[in-house]
């Protein structure tokens, strides 16, 4: 098992792609690296130590959603975003709070499936590779015997098991036999990636309401059917290339105990899970109750019990939440933490006071992190063979230009650079295909030309930036 991290280096590895706002960085590195520290203690004590979870307070657009988002990926944990206005009190038309936990597991359990597949993807591609020889090169058809009772109770029995009945009315010749040694060689040296094959896949659930609404409540229909009647199996045609990853998910599914997925699932999601709650600013009631809306309140204390720690029903087993790591977050424009009720106040520690992005940040924003806006964009006008460059003072004109109109209309944070960046490059980005020049500069004029007409009208500058 590999080493955690510390929280310096969970620190440093957020750096690459948040700029500033360090308290809060050190404040979610410390709560990841406590529960390594719980893990080392005794079981009782493990028990009694509960995670502290964060209350990230400040405008949108500074980060608050991405530095939680990067940290499940940083420490590979499962992580969920929810906002806090999707939910209702119970007894109300909506969703209901105990679906967070259940998407955390949904998350959890794919990821657990990843790791399970990727031991046996040897072994489920050369099973794929022998499926692929088979339906390239398929045996001469016969005619099924009638009326023998063996082969019915043989195929009824695989069908009240959910599997496909194995055909058997295929006969190999010698001539099949040298064509399919043929076709592996060729599918071995890479030769028919592009060639189209015919397989067959399980049909696509259709939405279907009640199974969203018996999901919320922890029943799975396509689970309790699928052992009464078999998935509806279609015919998909696609190149081999395709067909190979399609079949060796297949084969992978048969390899794995999915049991053991699922358990190994619920733990991942009860010891690292992450939940983020968005916006729980807005179920604060402050002085805004009135009788005829929804209770924020009584979302509050549905939320409660979720965070303090309780078992939620699920498909794959029952959840606790105990050690669940929970961060709210809220601009908190017009309300403030102590609008929330006292008890749910309490289950959140650890406030962190995310500050709003300056100009420099937003210079920063655009140049230095792995997935820079600039950096960005550059890699997609690459893809026409032009090769884009931006000087330091075009980079400088449109930070100055973002940070305007947040100060003069309203402030969305960093996500105002794209909204800028689209307006300065789209000509660019419309022509690029059809250019013959191979490089494009763009400075601080070229800025000033594309946004002059509507930074110098903050009507328009409102609507458009």
């Amino acid at each position: 098992m590999a080493e955690p991290m510390t929280p310096k280096q969970i620190v440093s590895e957020l750096n690459k792609y948040i700029v500033g706002q360090d308290e809060a960085k050190r404040a979610v590195a410390i709560a990841l690296y406590n529960r390594y520290r719980r893990s080392q203690l005794s079981d009782t004590m493990q028990q009694e130590i509960t995670p502290k979870n964060l209350l990230m307070i400040g405008p949108t657009g500074v980060g608050k959603t991405e530095i939680a988002r990067r940290l499940a990926k940083v420490v590979q944990a499962p992580f969920v975003k929810v906002e806090a206005t999707k939910f209702t009190e119970v007894g109300y038309v909506g969703r209901d709070v105990e679906s967070m936990v259940r998407d955390l597991v949904n998350v959890a359990v794919k990821m657990e499936e990843d790791i399970q597949y990727r031991d046996v993807r040897a072994q489920a591609t050369t099973a794929a590779n022998k499926k692929l020889v088979k339906l390239l090169v398929p045996g001469v058809k016969q005619q099924p015997q009638v009326n023998n009772f063996q082969e019915m109770m043989s195929a009824l029995n695989s069908m009240y098991r959910g599997e496909a009945p194995v055909q058997d009315n295929e006969e190999v010749t010698d001539d099949v036999r040298d064509q399919r040694l043929s076709v592996k060689e060729q599918l071995d040296r890479g030769l028919l990636e592009d060639q189209d094959v015919t397989i067959e896949v399980e049909d696509t659930n259709k939405i279907n309401p009640m199974n969203d609404l018996m999901g919320q409540m922890g029943i799975d229909l396509n689970s309790a059917m699928g052992s009464l009647i078999p998935k509806k199996k279609v015919k998909r045609t696609m190149p081999v290339s395709e067909a190979r990853e399609v079949l060796i998910e297949q084969e992978s599914s048969k390899l794995v105990d999915h049991d053991a997925i699922y358990q190994a699932a619920i733990q991942r999601a009860e010891n690292d899970g992450i939940i983020f709650i968005d916006e729980i600013d807005k179920i604060t009631a402050g002085n805004k109750k009135t009788s005829g809306e929804v209770s924020r309140e009584g979302v509050q204390r549905d939320i409660l019990p979720i965070v303090e720690g309780s078992n939620v029903s699920t498909k794959y087993g029952n959840v606790k939440t105990d050690h669940i790591l929970f961060i709210g977050s809220g601009a908190f424009a017009e309300t403030s933490p102590s609008d929330l009720i006292a008890e749910l106040q309490g289950r959140f520690p650890i406030r962190v006071e995310l500050n709003d992005l300056t100009e420099a940040d937003f210079i920063h924003i655009l140049t230095a992190p792995s997935n820079a806006l600039v950096k960005q964009y550059i890699a997609l006008i690459g893809s026409d063979g032009i090769k884009l460059t931006f000087t330091k003072e075009s980079i400088e004109a449109i930070a100055h230009t973002a940070f305007q109109v947040n100060r003069d209309s309203q402030n969305i944070g960093a996500r105002r650079l794209a909204t800028v960046l689209e307006k300065v490059l789209e000509d660019i980005m419309y022509e690029a295909p059809d250019m013959q020049m191979g490089e494009i500069t763009i400075t601080q004029e070229y800025v000033h030309q594309k946004l002059a007409s509507i930074t110098t009208d903050s009507d328009l500058a409102k609507y458009i930036l």
